[in-house]
């Protein structure tokens, strides 16, 4: 791996780079934070997909795209006199060993979960920081990942079943109170009803210490992989999809899904 001299060379380099590009170069230049954002939600997603599929040289890539937006908002924030990526970098490191008092200040933390809980606590005592638990919640976060984070923030300071095989009696109690909604066809209440039911299933997911985006995403995949299959299987055969019968097709899908069996052995 490089020296810790050559990855400060290649920073310095990027800065460069950016500042150039800035100056020159048309598309650079007119730039804002406001048209950046987007584009940096979606290399954000990028890297989650490279990520997902495990594929490292693809990860190298997309970081270097964030890295990207990184030095181009405070690039953008020099000019302005605001900040520049010094007291980004400087910000972050102060952050880093304020909110790691077991590593800096002779504090101890003994497992992970004890390090989270000061985590949190320590944002809230932080000057102009969060001034609730769950202020810190970003308010554009996709629902589940949303769920999940208010969870793991209300627990750090203690609100939290007992015993984690308590949650199953809330999951079906809010089961029930789905169950009986659509009964009655009450499509607002059903849809409410439907949110505590996927809150509570969140809820028990984090108790088990299992990440419900990376769960229902691997589900995505394995279902995308069982229809291509399906799809492929009936093209093959000169076979209508629309045109078969649900049972017909489950006989594919059950093949499918021997495939999948035979690959992971």
């Amino acid at each position: 791996m490089h020296t810790t001299e050559e990855k400060l060379e290649q920073f310095q380099r990027l800065l460069e780079i950016m500042t150039e590009l800035r100056a020159k170069c048309p598309w650079d230049k007119e730039q804002t934070f406001e048209s950046l954002r987007t584009l940096t939600i979606e290399e954000t997603y990028e890297l989650a997909d490279a990520i997902i599929k495990n594929d490292k040289k693809e990860i190298r890539k997309e970081l270097g795209d964030i890295l990207l937006h990184i030095v181009f908002y405070s690039e953008m924030g020099s000019e302005t006199f605001d900040f520049d990526i010094y007291d980004v970098c400087q910000g972050l490191c102060e952050k880093l060993i304020y909110r790691h008092p077991h590593i800096f200040a002779g504090e101890t933390a003994e497992n992970s979960e004890e390090v989270l809980q000061n985590w949190e606590q320590l944002k809230l005592k932080e000057k102009g920081g969060n001034k609730s638990v769950l202020s810190g919640v970003p308010t554009s976060l996709p629902a589940l990942i949303k769920a999940h984070r208010i969870q793991d923030k209300a627990r750090s300071v203690g609100f939290d079943w007992e015993e984690r095989e308590q949650v199953w009696g809330k999951v079906q109690e809010e089961i029930d109170e789905f169950k009986a909604e659509v009964a009655a066809m009450d499509k607002d209440k059903m849809e409410a009803e439907f949110g505590d039911m996927l809150f509570s299933l969140i809820n028990a997911a984090r108790l088990y210490d299992i990440n419900p985006e990376n769960a229902l995403e691997r589900t995505n995949r394995k279902f995308i992989s069982r229809f291509n299959y399906l799809e492929s299987k009936t093209i093959t055969q000169g076979i209508d999809l629309k045109a078969m019968s649900l049972a017909d097709m489950d006989v594919i899908w059950e093949e499918a899904k021997a495939v999948e069996r035979n690959l992971q052995k």
